[in-house]
C-alpha cells in the first residue's frame, strides 16, 4: 500500500524478515510510524564524516579512515567534535518499492548530537534506497555536549515509504480545513510553515543555549541533569534576539501543530535564504502528536536552531522552517502519547529528558 508504514506493517516485517536484528526487538522499539534503532557493541573513532559511495560498502570505507575502536557494552564516552561509527544491531531486506528515511530521535536532536544514518553503497546522510539489503550504521558527532553511549541504545529512528507519500498542498488544505492542523492561519506552501515564538504569554523565557564548556551527559541518565549546568537562559522582552555564530538554541514554535492519524510529518528547514541560521535535524512527528483525540492538544514544535556564519537577527514570528506532510499506508493501531509514555505530548518549550524539569 502507498504510504508511510504503520506500527502493525513494521511489526509484520519484524516477523517476516524484512527487518531483522542480532538482538530480540525491545519494549517500545515499534513506534506509531517508525522503528528505533539500537547501537551495536563497539564504536569506531573516525578521521571524518564519509558518505560510502556507489561502489563501496561502510566498513571498506571504515578501513580508510577508522583511528580505533570503543567498546560500548559497559560504556564509553564519545567527545564533544569528534566522529564515531557505529553498526546498528537492525539489518534490512527492503523489497523493491520500499524505501525508508531516518532522523535523530528528539531527545538527541534537542542535546544538539549530529547522528545520521548511513548505508552501504549509500549516497546521502539518513536516506534508505528502495530495496536495501544490508546492515545500518550511524555516524555520531557530538556538537556540544560530549557523552556516555551504550549498547542497546535507541538515537535514531527510521520511516518505511512506499510510493509517493507527501501531501499535496491542496490535500493538506483540505485536512486543515476538516480537522486543524495548526493554531492561527495556516502557511501552506510545499508543506505547513512555521514560525517562532519569540513573545510567550507569560515571562520572558523564550529559549535556551548551549554552554561552551560543561561536563559529560550519560544519555541513560533520565531527568537527572540541572538544566543551569549545560544551559543559558535566554529571555528578550522586545520580540527578538541576535543568534550568535555557531552557537546553539532551544526554541518552541509560535503555532500549536496536531499530526492527525492518518498521516504523519517531517520537519524540513526553511530556505536558506531567510536568514543566516537553520532549523537543525528535528526529525519526524508521529501520528496523533498534538492531536486533541491523542492527549496532545497546544502541543508546539520544538526548534533546534544554529546560527552561521554571522549574527543574525530572529524576530517574533518569522517563519523558519516547514512540516511535511505524508499519508499513512493506514491508520497506527496505537497514536504517539495514546498510553505509550510519549515524553513531549503537549509540550512547549522543553529541554530533552535528560534534564530536570
Amino acid at each position: 500500500m502507498t504510504g508511510v508504514s504503520p506500527n502493525q506493517q513494521i511489526t509484520a516485517m519484524l516477523e517476516n524478515g524484512t527487518i531483522t536484528a542480532s538482538a530480540p526487538i525491545a519494549p517500545g522499539q515499534v513506534q506509531p510510524a517508525s522503528l528505533d534503532l539500537r547501537l551495536g557493541d563497539v564504536a569506531y573513532r573516525v578521521r571524518a564524516s564519509f558518505l560510502p559511495g556507489p561502489e563501496r560498502t561502510v566498513r571498506e570505507r571504515m578501513a580508510d579512515f577508522a583511528m580505533h575502536e570503543i567498546d560500548l557494552t559497559g560504556g564509553a564516552v564519545l567527545e564533544k567534535g569528534c566522529v564515531y561509527v557505529v553498526p546498528l544491531i537492525e539489518s534490512l531486506a527492503l523489497p523493491a518499492g520500499m524505501s525508508g528515511a531516518a532522523s535523530a530521535k528528539s531527545s538527541i536532536g534537542r542535546l544538539d548530537l549530529l547522528t545520521r544514518i548511513i548505508t552501504d553503497r549509500g549516497l546521502e546522510f539518513d536516506r534508505i534506497a528502495p530495496g536495501y539489503h544490508g546492515q545500518l550504521f550511524v555516524e555520531i558527532c557530538p556538537q556540544s555536549f560530549s557523552v556516555i553511549a551504550r549498547t542497546g541504545q535507541m538515537l535514531n529512528q527510521v520511516i518505511f515509504r512506499t510510493g509517493k507519500t507527501v501531501i499535496e498542498d491542496d490535500e493538506l488544505r483540505d485536512i486543515h480545513a476538516a480537522s486543524p492542523i495548526v493554531s492561527g492561519d495556516a502557511v501552506i506552501s510545499d508543506g505547513l510553515g512555521f514560525s517562532v515564538d519569540l513573545r510567550p504569554e507569560s515571562g520572558t523565557l523564550v529559549g535556551y543555549r548551549a554552554k561552551p564548556h560543561t561536563g559529560v551527559i550519560d544519555l541513560a541518565r533520565l531527568n537527572h541533569y540541572d538544566p543551569d549546568d549545560f544551559w543559558e537562559p535566554v529571555r528578550t522582552e522586545t520580540g527578538w534576539i541576535i543568534l550568535d555564530p555557531g552557537a546553539f538554541y532551544i526554541l518552541v514554535s509560535r503555532e500549536a501543530i496536531s499530526i492527525p492519524p492518518h498521516c504523519a510529518a517531517e520537519m524540513a528547514p526553511y530556505l536558506a535564504m531567510v536568514g543566516e541560521f537553520r532549523v537543525h535535524y528535528a526529525g519526524f512527528f508521529d501520528p496523533g502528536f498534538g492531536y486533541a483525540g491523542a492527549g496532545g492538544s497546544g502541543s508546539r514544535g520544538v526548534l533546534e536552531v544554529r546560527c552561521h556564519e554571522a549574527p543574525f537577527v530572529l524576530e517574533h514570528g518569522q517563519i523558519v522552517g516547514k512540516l511535511v506532510y505524508e499519508r499513512m499506508a493506514d491508520i497506527p493501531t496505537q497514536l504517539y502519547g495514546a498510553g505509550i509514555s510519549s515524553n513531549y505530548q503537549g509540550q512547549g518549550l522543553k529541554l530533552s529528558k535528560h534534564f530536570r524539569s
